[in-house]
């Protein structure tokens, strides 16, 4: 406010400056102009001169008068002013007579407003002057402070921040297990690192009624304080629930049903539970949209699927239940996206197919955990700012796979009884020779001669390809399963796809002359095939699965199979 009689001759006069960082370069002004409205108090001061106080009127940045300042040169008669314009027709009623805009690099960063003079007579022109002159001066120091005033903002925004990460973060800690499940023949492993901008990751371990253990590993859209409170609050009903239900499946349905009541808009969960049979090494896993989980086996890496929406986006979802065997050596990875989805300098993403190699490469746990950290800053570089939380959780059950025909082998009951390999491979055309090259590794010592693994091999290419094409319809998205065992040393194949179908009887064997000439259906050639290439094909289904059993006695045991009684 400047009010002085013996040179600036206005009844009152006052400064009116805009919000730091508005002006109307690059777009216009963002904020508002504040402005004097009519005097609601007077008081003496100096010199005799009249001080007002009083509320602000404002300038909308679609108000005209916001232009027309900008480009005015100098002192504006605003009882002269023809203008269409809200501001204007409040300056007057404020009894404003004068405004000098206040122009710094040209911007517009306030007015300088006057009422009547005291002698009540007209603002010369010698008095524009001064004004004007005075508002060159005013201008560059009233930027100044506003610049002053903006850093001292962005100072307590920024610790605001601070504080409210610090909170997060202790949220977020407080909910993470203090301690690992202690499993006999089994190794856990664990690793969490809180992004500096926090994030939601959380993980878990529940123990069950019936001595199964419950594997929990989740992600929460958004970060700071919201999304550590959804993951609390998400943490606790899993730990509400999962006692009760047991069930992967039912126990994300009823979470997601509740965490959809209160959920905030923009955000969700994304979670996969997956329940451990700590005495057969049997899983059961369902999945909320998470990152997939990788299993390292003797065979390679595979990929557990399972498929259902994010926690909290739709009420009434049905979440998808798998199983799963994890042998002796096997290792599991659970993961979030905070190491997938990092990025290096030049945007490039670290990626799934990455870590999926990084998991076949590691022989434990811990050592796993720690290749995929030395990778991860060798590809983001020593200067990588971390954008989201990591969280890696390795189960590892212990002891290790032994080749078919060595001492473990030997010593199973039931002549060399048991599971060889198990795979499965995306309902994609040409993935049947991938299957047939598996199958072949795995039953390199089982015994089976040159032609017998080639008409194996032969067989079981045909079933995938059928299963590919007819059971699962080409559908990339829907896996063939394939396992392969030693069963009283007969090496027995299953081939499962979900066509809940039979591949269809052959009434007669196939005849070329008959087919060509239309007395015989086109179809019929692989599963003839197929039957003859093994000792014994079988099909079963229960609805909703479709499984070919084959089965080929190796060479080496024919003579023993045909003397038992």
């Amino acid at each position: 406010m400047l009010s002085n009689p013996g040179s600036t001759p206005g009844r009152n006069t006052e400064m009116t400056t805009a919000p730091s960082g508005s002006g109307t370069k690059g777009g216009g002004v963002r904020g508002w102009l504040k402005l004097p409205k009519r005097p609601s108090s007077t008081q003496e001061g100096p010199a005799g001169a009249v001080t007002v106080s009083g509320p602000s009127l404002e300038i909308s940045p679609e108000d005209p008068a916001l232009a027309y300042f900008q480009s005015s040169s100098g002192a504006v008669d605003i009882s002269k002013l023809e203008l269409d314009s809200p501001a204007v027709n409040q300056m007057r009623e404020a009894g404003i007579v004068v405004a000098v805009p206040l122009i710094s690099s040209g911007e517009l960063i306030g007015l300088l407003n006057l009422g009547p003079r005291l002698s009540e007579a007209g603002y010369s022109s010698d008095d524009r002057q001064l004004l004007e002159s005075l508002a060159g001066y005013a201008a560059p120091a009233m930027r100044v402070g506003q610049l002053v005033d903006q850093q001292a903002f962005e100072a307590r925004n920024r610790e605001r921040l601070d504080q409210e990460l610090k909170v997060a973060q202790l949220i977020q800690q407080q909910f993470l297990p203090s301690s690992l499940p202690d499993l006999p023949s089994w190794h856990v492993a664990a690793f969490y690192r809180p992004a500096r901008t926090v994030g939601g990751d959380f993980y878990d371990f529940i123990t069950l009624p019936d001595e199964r253990v419950m594997l929990v590993v989740g992600d929460v859209t958004d970060k700071g304080v919201p999304a550590a409170l959804v993951m609390a609050s998400t943490h606790s009903l899993l730990r509400s629930a999962a006692p009760r239900l047991t069930s992967p499946g039912k126990v994300l349905a009823q979470v997601n049903e509740l965490l959809c009541e209160d959920i905030p808009a923009h955000m969700f969960v994304t979670c996969l539970i997956l329940v451990l049979d700590p005495a057969n090494g049997k899983v059961e896993y369902a999945n909320a949209g998470h990152d997939l989980p990788y299993v390292r086996t003797s065979d390679g890496v595979v990929e557990l699927r399972a498929t259902g929406m994010p926690l909290g986006l739709m009420p009434g979802m049905a979440y998808e239940e798998k199983q799963y065997e994890l042998r002796p050596g096997d290792c599991l990875l659970l993961h979030s996206d905070g190491l997938a989805e990092a990025h290096n300098p030049t945007r490039e993403m670290f990626g799934f197919p990455r870590v999926a190699e990084l998991v076949g490469r590691a022989e434990s746990g811990e050592a796993l955990i720690d290749l995929c950290l030395s990778e991860l800053d060798r590809f983001t570089g020593p200067h990588h700012q971390q954008e989201d939380d990591i969280t890696l959780v390795t189960l590892q059950r212990t002891g290790s796979l032994v080749a078919p025909g060595g001492p473990a082998f030997a010593a199973r009951e039931d002549h060399l009884d048991g599971l060889l390999t198990e795979f499965e491979v995306a309902s994609r055309e040409g993935n049947e020779r991938e299957a047939l090259s598996r199958v072949a590794d795995a039953v390199t010592d089982a015994g089976l001669s040159s032609d017998q693994l080639e008409r194996l091999k032969t067989a079981v290419a045909e079933t995938t390809m059928n299963a590919i094409e007819h059971g699962n319809r080409g559908k990339a998205d829907i896996p063939v399963r394939i396992s392969v065992r030693l069963i009283e040393g007969d090496v027995v194949v299953e081939v499962t796809d979900e066509g809940g179908g039979a591949m269809g009887e052959v009434t007669a064997d196939p005849d070329i002359d008959l087919k060509l000439e239309g007395l015989q259906t086109p179809r019929g050639w692989g599963l003839f095939l197929i039957r003859n290439m093994v000792d014994e094909m079988q099909e079963s289904t229960d609805g909703g699965r479709h499984t070919v059993r084959l089965k080929i006695r190796p060479e080496a045991n024919s003579d023993v199979r045909r003397s038992d009684p």
